[in-house]
């Protein structure tokens, strides 16, 4: 398939057609749109947009979209934004409705069966990778997370706990260790009856980059999409990795760029 029609198929299998990410939250159709609603713990916001809204639409969209998230009385959500959708200055209208735009990112896509055999794809000596199951292994994943990203793992150990519990057939949790500490993360989506498996949350821990652990990471998980039949692999990818990933294979589509309204306090 031709990156178009690609971007076309995740278009209808994973954002018109959007499932939940997880136990206890929804998706609706809202007019033109489509969003998932959650708890303040949760997800919460925009996923898709219909090709042809136009200026009015938009800006009554959006309007509806801000009432809807002040009546459940949610803090703050998030309309993704993809660089192919319309109208053309939704961004600039987002912004001026009182969203603040984050840091972009590239979406990225590979053929599974491109990806399970890469060279070099097992990890590093004296790192193990394995599947996390429990409280214990999910401790691990959030530390992984707060070292190779700086930022607080509080919601990403709740909500990985949940998944794990409550809906673990769609979901794979990784953790790489040395010498029993975590020194790298991953988790990958599983989203059945489409061609698609995402990639989330993968990281590396500063001293451990480099060394081919995110390579492990990414085939790891390549080769349980392929066990499980899914054609691609997705990720929203960020500036430190996108080089590698496209060094892996993956082709970009676009970008996309979360809008966050977030309620005057």
């Amino acid at each position: 398939m031709r990156p178009t029609e690609i971007r076309d198929l995740f278009d209808r299998e994973l954002r018109e057609h959007a499932r939940p990410d997880g136990p206890g939250v929804r998706v609706e159709r809202s007019g033109p749109l489509v969003r998932q609603v959650g708890g303040p713990d949760d997800w919460n916001g925009v996923v898709w947009s219909e090709p042809g809204l136009d200026a009015e639409g938009a800006d009554a969209a959006i309007a509806a979209q801000i009432a809807h998230w002040d009546g459940l009385g949610h803090e703050a959500f998030e309309w993704k934004l993809y660089s192919h959708d319309g109208p053309a200055d939704l961004g600039e209208r987002l912004r001026a409705a009182g969203f603040a735009a984050e840091p972009s990112e590239t979406l990225l896509v590979a053929p599974v069966e491109s990806l399970t055999g890469l060279p070099g794809a097992h990890p590093p000596a004296g790192v193990e990778l394995r599947t996390v199951t429990d409280a214990a292994g999910v401790e691990l994943v959030a530390l992984a997370h707060e070292r190779a990203f700086g930022t607080d793992a509080g919601r990403l150990r709740h909500q990985v706990l949940t998944r794990l519990e409550q809906a673990p057939d769609g979901f794979v949790a990784l953790v790489a260790s040395a010498d029993g500490e975590p020194v790298g993360s991953a988790r990958m989506e599983l989203y059945p009856g489409t061609a698609f498996a995402g990639l989330w949350g993968g990281g590396t821990v500063a001293e451990w980059r480099g060394r081919g652990v995110y390579r492990a990471l990414v085939a790891y998980r390549a080769r349980i999409a392929a066990e499980r039949g899914y054609r691609y692999l997705q990720v929203d990818a960020t500036d430190m990795s996108a080089p590698i990933l496209r060094r892996l294979g993956f082709t970009a589509l676009g970008t996309t760029t979360p809008y966050v309204y977030r309620r005057a306090r």
